[in-house]
């Protein structure tokens, strides 16, 4: 597996980015029993969701364009903007092809959002782009046949032990991803993470579970797992601090100081040393 160097997938995009576990997926979430793969063609962007784990995949099927997203940590209600972002570039991209100027359709949008964070969170909730605009005198769209004039609505799917069900049962693929997660946290409570980490997936392969991608990718899963995990850690330091330009060479100092076991603290007292002595 080689890395791109300018990102790190998550073990969430490396597990499903291949048409099989694509089509497995969407079968199950929107209740469709398509068998052939060819119908599945992934056109990922890559530098779009402003982050350095890419836990995002896009791809069309029958005349959709489907982005979907592993979403973790805290719940953001902007993901619907986010996703505005993302599908405009699909859309630039689609157009600067010859092939769909005849015709001037585009793809139907559709938005795919699973969530395992550990915020509580019911089984589905809907996220609309209008619910962050804001708040103006209804007396300026009165009478307006069609007062949103922009929308975009982004179904969530808590995929955390004990949600969803069904949903599991219908995707092999996304039932053992959760699986992984979830002994991977249960492990991190006793555990330092690279040791939760090497249990969750010595846990997988006992049971049969990605046994095969966990031992093809397991020093590549230790290393894309733990980057997910700390993530949020490493962008609160960097922020904190002041970093606003070259983030990624900040995050990359963090997360060194991080697999040197330092905590929270430490890591942002290293920082502020090292950027009071650049200043001085």
């Amino acid at each position: 597996m080689k890395a791109n160097r300018k990102y790190k997938d998550s073990v969430f995009r490396s597990i499903f980015n291949n048409k099989a576990s694509l089509l497995e997926l969407y079968n199950a979430i929107k209740g469709t029993n398509f068998k052939d793969e060819s119908i599945i063609e992934i056109n990922t962007l890559e530098d779009v969701l402003f982050t350095s784990i890419k836990n995002d995949i896009s791809f069309k099927v029958k005349g959709k364009t489907v982005v979907l997203i592993e979403h973790q940590s805290t719940v953001e209600e902007n993901i619907p903007l986010r996703m505005l972002s993302y599908i405009s570039r699909i859309y630039e991209k689609i157009l600067n092809e010859k092939t769909y100027w005849s015709s001037g359709k585009i793809p139907w949008p559709e938005f795919i959002v699973l969530y395992n964070g550990k915020e509580p969170f019911p089984e589905k909730k809907y996220l609309k782009l209008s619910d962050l605009f804001e708040e103006i005198d209804e007396s300026e769209i009165f009478g307006d046949e069609y007062p949103i004039k922009l929308e975009l609505i982004v179904p969530m799917y808590n995929i955390n032990k004990g949600f969803n069900p069904d949903l599991k049962r219908k995707s092999n693929i996304l039932n053992s991803y959760a699986f992984f997660v979830d002994k991977t946290r249960e492990y991190e409570e006793k555990y330092p993470k690279e040791e939760a980490l090497r249990l969750a997936v010595e846990d997988c392969i006992k049971k049969g579970i990605l046994e095969d991608y966990f031992k093809k990718n397991s020093l590549e899963v230790a290393s894309m797992a733990s980057l997910v995990y700390n993530e949020k850690v490493a962008r609160e330091v960097g922020i904190e601090i002041g970093i606003e330009k070259g983030i990624e060479k900040g995050e990359q100092r963090v997360l060194e100081l991080m697999k040197q076991g330092l905590s929270y603290e430490e890591i942002k007292k290293k920082l502020e040393k090292k950027s009071k002595n650049n200043r001085s």
